[in-house]
């Protein structure tokens, strides 16, 4: 197991689990809410096959990583992302995040900058600012926000088990794209977190990352935004179509009927178009 110092609490460490494997090109993959880099078990050995290094991690709070208090906003877990690629020492790095993830992805471009980065992959994104607000027309409504806090706290293991019931569109695509035992597992995996980080991560939801995505457009990296039409959770209206609109360059993907956790129901889509922009 390896394991990176990425801050102390009480006198203790609290470090990051990774996972670092295979040679060439370095691929950072960031897992979403609330699993942990498990979540790219489709992803991973195809990016292998092709040649790429691959680094996976676990978010502070989450998987085999650090059961810290502090620390969840995204100014923190850019952070914890920077000290990897500095312990590390990647360069020339493919930065690829899905869904909680894609915001390691904004915020660290936003405040470190692209000297390490050469692409940035958004899969299911929850840029650019998912609250709505009187500049922030097709956000969601507070009250999303304040019902998931209030049934996270209520009861965790009942909330997680609906909301990976969404996340998959299991009415949809249990049987036909993903199995009840994947699922399940995904439940697992999310209960297995620390209680507390389940909790405060959800908080971070309604992070403003407009200011990151300007940035962004102003550098020379390339970009791939990958959505499903069909996402419960963070709703195309809402994310991808206008986080493109403030990237008009980038590379973009809608996945027909594609539900949030595409990674695994329409996961050869995904590689496809995966592979394809990192030979670009």
């Amino acid at each position: 197991m390896s394991f990176i110092c990425v801050d102390v609490e009480n006198a203790t460490d609290i470090d990051l689990y990774y996972e670092d494997r295979g040679s060439g090109q370095p691929v950072v993959l960031i897992h979403g809410f609330p699993l942990d880099e498990h979540a790219w078990e489709k992803q991973v050995p195809v990016l292998l096959a092709a040649g790429y290094r691959v680094i996976t991690y676990d978010r502070r709070g989450f998987g085999r990583s650090g059961d810290a208090i502090n620390g969840y906003d995204y100014d923190t877990f850019a952070a914890d992302l920077s000290t990897l690629l500095e312990v590390l020492d990647l360069n020339d790095v493919i930065l690829a995040g899905f869904s909680m993830g894609t915001g390691e992805v904004g915020r660290y471009l936003g405040t470190y900058g692209p000297d390490r980065i050469d692409k940035a992959v958004f899969i299911a994104a929850l840029e650019p600012f998912l609250l709505r607000t009187d500049t922030n027309p097709t956000g969601l409504d507070g009250t999303v926000f304040a019902a998931a806090l209030a049934a996270a706290v209520k009861d965790r293991s009942a909330f997680l088990q609906q909301f990976y019931t969404d996340v998959y569109n299991a009415d949809e695509t249990a049987a036909s794209r993903i199995s009840i035992d994947v699922i399940e597992s995904s439940w697992q995996a999310a209960h297995s977190a620390s209680a507390y980080a389940s909790v405060a991560a959800v908080i971070t939801w309604t992070t403003d990352f407009r200011v990151d995505v300007a940035k962004i457009a102003g550098y020379d990296i390339a970009v791939l935004i990958i959505h499903g039409t069909a996402d419960r959770i963070l709703p195309i209206n809402a994310t991808a179509r206008p986080l493109h609109a403030l990237l008009p360059h980038a590379d973009y993907v809608e996945v027909s009927g594609a539900p949030h956790g595409l990674l695994r129901t329409h996961a050869d889509a995904v590689n496809h178009e995966l592979l394809a922009f990192l030979d670009k």
